[in-house]
């Protein structure tokens, strides 16, 4: 049986997922934006503004654990006219997660929740073969299905071996070449736009990803820019926003993303590599990193020209940046270990009774 919040993604699973909740006499609703005034969410009454009380912030193990688009939330309705108020994010079928940007060491929600995502790379100077491999990762550790979107090909004179290239890394994900403009190659995308289903926009800045989204929209939804002096689009989304589409799809824009630090779990790098992971039972040492061991079957094929160089670097570098990151999180998790006992040692000090 449909309800008023189907179209915004809710299911059968939901709906079971949702029940101690709604028991608890919360209502479902889903994070469409979120700015600084808070959270615009789709409700059964439609959309509503809703607000994160600092319980929530003060429980949360840190930012990526907070309410981001696409979150399902469990709300509580105050008095009429009030803002609604957040009580939990149900559990996420899957989250889209990169390091923060900077030197921070804690991970960053991008969307929740998302079925498809749309990995876009623009043809004129930003197809990078190495950031690509870094949005695979970053897709399939979500549980989100990857589609390759090689926009602006009126720009350049033959994309094919750029798809050539893509179909090498993404395989078995979809490549697509396409004018977002002008619409040429657009209705390949026909079979990814399921009502219900979440999309979501995930490039640089200046790739098309909003000149994308207007063309599937139909009308101009975001702002766009023209392309720059070097070749280069410009940024213009500020907003990460979940947006319906004429056919019932829900694609999500995303703000262009300088840096794409990974989150991943070692499973998770080792199977954007599968030509390697193929090879490393070959190896003479079953921990063979590929460097320097004697007997690697791995090296062996690229000096046979079997194995590209340049994604064996592309691992070694990726292993390196996951393994600085488990390191400072548990460095990280160690001193907040030890100033919690700290502020247990002072407070019990402050109470202690004095001695006669």
């Amino acid at each position: 049986m449909s309800g008023p919040l189907d179209p915004l993604g809710w299911d059968d699973g939901w709906r079971e997922e949702f029940v101690p909740f709604a028991a608890a006499g919360l209502e479902p609703g889903r994070v469409l934006a979120a700015d600084r005034e808070g959270l615009r969410v789709g409700t059964a009454a439609g959309e509503e503004v809703a607000l994160v009380p600092g319980r929530l912030l003060h429980q949360a193990a840190g930012p990526a654990d907070l309410p981001c688009t696409g979150d399902w939330l469990a709300l509580r309705r105050m008095a009429p006219g009030e803002p609604l108020l957040v009580e939990a994010v149900v559990p996420r079928r899957g989250v889209l997660l990169r390091r923060a940007a900077g030197r921070r060491t804690e991970a960053q929600a991008l969307a929740a929740n998302v079925d498809v995502a749309l990995l876009v790379s623009a043809l004129t100077g930003d197809f990078n073969p190495r950031r690509l491999e870094r949005w695979l990762a970053l897709a399939r550790d979500a549980g989100a299905a990857p589609v390759v979107v090689l926009t602006k090909e009126d720009l350049v004179g033959d994309s094919g071996p750029f798809v050539e290239e893509a179909v090498a890394i993404a395989a078995p994900a979809p490549v697509l070449a396409l004018d977002a403009l002008g619409g040429a190659g657009v209705e390949e995308l026909a079979p990814f736009l399921v009502p219900a289903t979440t999309l979501v926009l995930l490039g640089s800045s200046g790739v098309g990803k909003s000149t994308l989204l207007n063309r599937l929209a139909g009308r101009e939804l975001a702002a766009t820019a023209a392309i720059a002096a070097d070749g280069r689009g410009r940024h213009t989304t500020t907003r990460r926003e979940l947006v319906a589409l004429p056919g019932g799809a829900l694609l999500l824009d995303t703000p262009g993303l300088r840096e794409v630090g990974v989150w991943l779990g070692e499973e998770a790098i080792e199977s954007l590599f599968p030509e390697i992971e193929a090879l490393s039972p070959q190896c003479r040492f079953r921990d063979c990193t590929h460097a320097d061991e004697p007997g690697c079957a791995v090296r062996e094929a690229v000096g046979r020209g079997e194995v590209d160089a340049g994604r064996l670097d592309s691992l070694r570098r990726l292993a390196v940046e996951q393994e600085a990151l488990r390191r400072r999180t548990d460095e990280g998790a160690a001193r907040e270990e030890r100033r919690r006992w700290r502020a247990i040692h002072r407070a019990s000090k402050k109470h202690r009774p004095r001695q006669l």
